[in-house]
């Protein structure tokens, strides 16, 4: 049976480009609008290919973010939710921590980093963290610092600013809130950001990511999806109009290494768009 490997998840969300004296970028979609983070490629190396790993593999396809804390972190990479049901992201073994390795980076508003249990800065594995301020006690040697930063926002400080304005829900507001579910989904969920007073799937805060560079462009009433094409292998182009994710099969053509251009002409407003790869 061939392997099924998601590339891209969804159009837009995150893209993965090499530039010349800097580290890879990437995008993060929100229901806000994207983030584009530089990472510390040469800095911190095994922090970065880990969270490449967990991309490339598929492994955040749905994922939401689980924790929001104004004035301090947006946290994602733990939980997936598909078909009502809300998943652990399964993770690879812990990576070394690399917070004394290459140039050294402060917890301060706009950077991500990792996600580690207290008290084993050796622990890090799927989830990340956006820091919402600065935040210098995470830098700290103690039971809670030398948490890992791994890139900083270079553009869409913005989206991180409107996070901080999240409430915690008091039975009155009515969009951008954080409910405390700790007694329903469990302890990690005492945080919960949602965007309606709503547990309904569609209410979570999806943060999506890829690795192609895939571009949307409106032409003549249709759109227009390209991406890298992956060489040698079949690349399937699905479509979905919900959230969370229902995936439609739009196209599948071989990958020929080249940057590939596909046409769809039913193409509604809110279609959001991914490329797989089977091989």
């Amino acid at each position: 049976m061939p392997g099924f490997r998601t590339i891209c998840i969804l159009a837009l969300l995150i893209f993965l480009l090499s530039l010349a004296r800097a580290g890879t970028l990437v995008q993060f979609r929100t229901p806000f609008g994207d983030m584009e983070v530089e990472l510390y490629d040469q800095d911190k190396p095994v922090t970065v290919q880990n969270f490449l790993r967990y991309v490339q593999n598929g492994l955040y396809v749905n994922e939401f973010s689980h924790r929001l804390v104004p004035g301090f972190v947006l946290q994602g990479g733990g939980y997936t939710l598909t078909n009502i049901i809300i998943s652990s992201i399964p993770t690879y073994p812990p990576i070394i921590n690399e917070y004394g390795v290459g140039n050294q980076y402060s917890n301060v508003f706009g950077t991500i980093a990792m996600a580690q249990l207290g008290g084993d800065t050796n622990s890090a594995t799927s989830q990340w963290f956006f820091n919402l301020t600065n935040n210098p006690a995470l830098d700290e040697q103690n039971t809670s610092g030398f948490f890992v930063v791994f890139g900083h926002v270079i553009q869409g400080t913005n989206i991180l600013n409107l996070f901080n304005s999240f409430q915690y829900y008091t039975g009155i507001q009515t969009s951008n809130l954080i409910a405390n579910e700790g007694n329903y989904y469990g302890p990690a969920f005492v945080d919960l950001p949602v965007l309606h007073p709503s547990l309904a799937p569609t209410n979570f805060v999806y943060i999506d990511v890829t690795l192609l560079q895939v571009a949307i462009t409106n032409s003549s009433g249709a759109e227009q999806i390209s991406w890298n094409s992956a060489t040698g292998l079949t690349n399937i182009v699905e479509f979905t109009t919900n959230m969370p994710p229902v995936w439609n099969t739009l196209i599948t053509t071989n990958g020929t290494g080249t940057r590939m251009t596909v046409t769809d002409h039913a193409a509604a407003q809110s279609r959001f768009y991914r490329i797989q790869v089977t091989y």
